[in-house]
């Protein structure tokens, strides 16, 4: 089966062509890092523009890279939430008149499911039942995935997401947008113990993630101890590099330790950690660690399939496709969309030795 997927979410404009939901034969994504990075962040009208700009050039791309012709594909995919609603609504009116003009099946995908789907491409297939972990600017969920297509949130965040925080404490310093790529490399340079900040912990004791403390808690430091944000073309401080070290390693820690503890709990036979923080590499070591004293395997998608990008919405939909669904012409955008689907029999899953493939 022959996927066209399209993404459209927040501010990339994406296309893929993939082949049987595993093989990635193009891949093309159009980013807007320069249009938003004055900004310090995405403005979601300037997004809507620029997808309505790049959408048709995009899409044709990506057939031109997979050498293959429109009349060829089988199906199309596309993100349809949660996400940006003019965004959302780009990806999605295109994807029904290309599925309308070329009498193809159309479906609409979560655009979290699609993280959770590109590990599909460089990784053995998934033993079920999964724990994944989604984490990016705009999500930080924590799923139990008894079998393909069936989830369970375990855990979310309250409040920000832990890209957003890596974003917001990055312009808090004087840093450049996105924040996430720029405090890893400075906390490479950095003292994760320098600062003690406390790992984050809900009053309920329910096991979510909060990271708006954590984030005032930088900014409460960097107002006692006068630290001085990094002016254009300055070279960090130490001070600063030590600030971002310690930030970043209670944010992988809040990550990972509740991901081990739910895991031990459910006893998931595969991790996945997904999204675009999971381009982190302490967040990746940290997980690895994880998976080990588990006794499991923990897969990540590449590098380029960890932000948002169409290959995975493509590989997501492949199933839904396979397993015969199809959206109507009355799709639409709908930016509060949720992925939980099913009530867990724990006890069910810990006696479950099935074998499932993405």
């Amino acid at each position: 089966m022959l996927v066209l997927g399209i993404e459209s979410s927040c501010d990339e404009t994406a296309a893929a062509i993939v082949r049987d939901g595993r093989e990635m034969i193009s891949s093309v994504i159009a980013s807007q890092i320069e249009i938003h990075k004055r900004f310090g962040g995405v403005v979601p009208e300037l997004a809507s523009r620029e997808h309505l700009d790049k959408i048709v050039p995009v899409v044709e791309e990506a057939f031109a890279r997979a050498g293959v012709s429109k009349k060829e594909i089988d199906g199309i995919a596309v993100t349809n939430g949660p996400g940006l609603v003019g965004s959302l609504l780009v990806g999605v009116s295109y994807a029904k008149a290309m599925a309308f003009a070329l009498d193809v099946p159309l479906v609409g995908v979560n655009h979290i499911e699609g993280h959770v789907y590109s590990v599909a491409f460089e990784n053995p297939p998934v033993e079920y039942p999964a724990m994944a972990l989604i984490v990016s600017g705009g999500h930080s969920n924590l799923f139990l995935v008894p079998e393909p297509g069936k989830y369970k949130v375990v855990a979310r965040t309250r409040d920000d997401a832990a890209g957003e925080a890596f974003d917001k404490v990055a312009k808090m310093l004087g840093l450049s947008y996105p924040g996430g790529p720029i405090i890893e490399k400075l906390a490479r340079e950095g003292d994760p113990r320098s600062v003690r900040f406390s790992l984050p912990r809900m009053g309920d004791g329910k096991p979510d993630f909060s990271f708006s403390g954590l984030k005032t808690a930088v900014s409460k430091h960097v107002r006692e101890t006068g630290l001085q944000p990094v002016a254009e073309g300055e070279e960090p401080s130490q001070d600063i590099k030590n600030l971002a070290a310690s930030f970043q390693s209670v944010v992988v820690r809040s990550l990972t330790g509740t991901m081990e503890r739910l895991s031990e709990e459910h006893g998931p036979k595969t991790l996945i950690v997904a999204g675009g923080v999971a381009c982190n590499g302490a967040l990746r070591e940290a997980s690895r660690d994880v998976a080990a004293r588990l006794g499991v395997p923990v897969y990540f998608p590449s590098l380029h399939l960890s932000t948002d990008n169409a290959a995975m919405i493509a590989a997501a939909g492949t199933v839904k496709l396979q397993a015969g669904e199809r959206a109507g012409w009355d799709l639409n955008a709908d930016v509060s969309m949720r992925l939980q689907n099913v009530d867990v029999d724990d006890e069910a899953l810990r006696r479950s030795r099935v074998r499932y493939k993405l």
